[in-house]
């Protein structure tokens, strides 16, 4: 007995030994580390007072710090940022989907601002700016050199003050002044038509008004259609829809699912993950959807097509997506500006992230005609187009009753309309007839 005591001591005196021999250069470890976070921030201090003090011009000291900062957020990561206050407003603005200015979406290409395109029922529309137009300057300040945000600071203004932009437009040999008013824009987050029997929900951004939106439009159009039972199905048109708010896509996937996972983000600490589930309900009562997407389908575009996708909801249609699997939070700081953080990646419902690899299409389609109809003249398509209908005196066809006469001729316009949609949009023609497709197969949900 006396011998297990003295082990069960020595064991212990052991284990103690060991743990005080580990745990002392950990401890170090973190002391050192410490002290040489406080050396780089002396020396960050050191950088500060050297360049106010000494820069051959005088700097703004504001604007100097709120450069390191958003330099050391911008080295983690494409997406994490820091937002001045006014860029702070300007993104709250932008989420409410209602700010004042033009009505044009535009991009940067080669340091100018090209316009993608003009927003229905805006001064841009109004004025007849057309997407692919670049704008070269603003009120006659040259917009080369100036980044888009500043750009866009330019063109903005209070409600009902003018603004001269001038234009370059390729066709058109020489640039010319546009003369505009401000107004306030209301940005529809989704625009719904009906495609013959097809309800398409065109949905460009995931702001406060993106559900509500689809909701209301879908609701518009099936009534249109004379009920449900008329709809053959839903087209969701995600292509170049840069994302948004996270809420905003849970609810637009939600909309087309009965139960089940949305999707998972999972952060640096387990318990910061979040799981967002499905709730009773389809809007589209089991119809067939086909979403669609191409590379400029990022984020929130990729977790509604993710999640119909996986679900088997939905069939994608497009080009593969752009690949952002990041969350990113938005924090307030003192000043009135913010911090956009990223704080977890997201994974559609099957597990999968989609960071750096976007969502691959079950269908690929590119955004083109087949070659033969593109290189097609008006002169073959038309000769193409002939029939015995066409011949000189051909006899006419006394079996059909004027009601299946009419039936035929409609059938006949709708497949012309499907022609010139495939010039017009070729993936939207394509996600058309998958619709038809499974409508007469009786496809939906499963």
């Amino acid at each position: 007995m006396r011998k297990f005591i003295i082990a069960a001591a020595a064991g212990a005196g052991a284990g103690f030994l060991l743990t005080t021999q580990f745990a002392a250069p950990i401890v170090a470890q973190e002391v050192q580390t410490n002290a040489e976070t406080y050396q780089q921030l002396d020396l960050f201090g050191d950088i500060f007072e050297r360049i106010r003090s000494t820069y051959v011009e005088e700097v703004d000291e504001k604007a100097l710090i709120e450069s390191a900062i958003n330099g050391m957020l911008s080295s983690l990561d494409p997406h994490s940022s820091y937002l001045p206050p006014q860029d702070f407003d300007d993104m709250q603005v932008q989420t409410r989907g209602e700010f004042g200015g033009l009505g044009i979406e535009v991009t940067q290409e080669n340091g100018f601002v090209k316009v993608v395109t003009p927003i229905d029922d805006t001064p841009a529309a109004r004025a007849g700016v057309q997407p692919g137009d670049f704008i070269t300057h603003v009120d006659g300040e040259q917009v080369l050199g100036l980044t888009l945000s500043e750009a866009v600071d330019l063109m903005r203004g209070p409600v009902g003050s003018d603004i001269t932009i001038t234009i370059v437009r390729e066709g058109v040999e020489e640039p010319f002044d546009l003369t505009l008013t401000r107004d306030t824009i209301t940005v529809a987050a989704v625009r719904a038509r009906s495609e013959g029997n097809v309800v398409v929900l065109r949905v460009s951004s995931f702001t406060d008004q993106t559900y509500p939106n689809l909701e209301e439009g879908l609701r518009e159009q099936v009534e249109a259609l004379g009920g449900m039972e008329n709809v053959e199905g839903f087209v969701v048109d995600l292509r170049n829809n840069p994302g948004g708010l996270l809420n905003q896509a849970v609810a637009v996937s939600d909309a087309f699912l009965d139960a089940g996972e949305i999707v998972s983000t999972r952060g640096r600490d387990p318990q910061d993950s979040d799981r967002y589930n499905a709730e009773p309900g389809d809007l589209a009562e089991g119809k067939p959807v086909v979403v669609l997407i191409n590379n400029g389908s990022a984020s929130a575009s990729e977790i509604v097509a993710g999640a119909l996708q996986d679900h088997r909801r939905a069939i994608v249609v497009g080009t593969r997506s752009f690949g952002k699997g990041s969350v990113q939070t938005i924090v307030p700081l003192q000043g009135e500006g913010a911090m956009r953080l990223t704080t977890a990646r997201y994974y559609t419902p099957s597990g999968r992230s989609i960071q750096s690899l976007g969502v691959a299409p079950d269908i690929i389609v590119e955004q083109q005609p087949a070659p033969d109809d593109a290189e097609m003249t008006e002169a073959e398509a038309a000769a193409q187009r002939r029939s015995e209908a066409d011949l000189r005196g051909a006899l006419s066809n006394d079996s059909l009753s004027e009601d299946e006469q009419q039936q035929f001729e409609q059938e006949q316009q709708a497949a012309e309309d499907a022609a010139r949609r495939r010039l017009e949009d070729y993936q939207l023609a394509y996600a058309l007839d998958v619709i038809k497709g499974l409508s007469v197969l009786g496809i939906g949900a499963e």
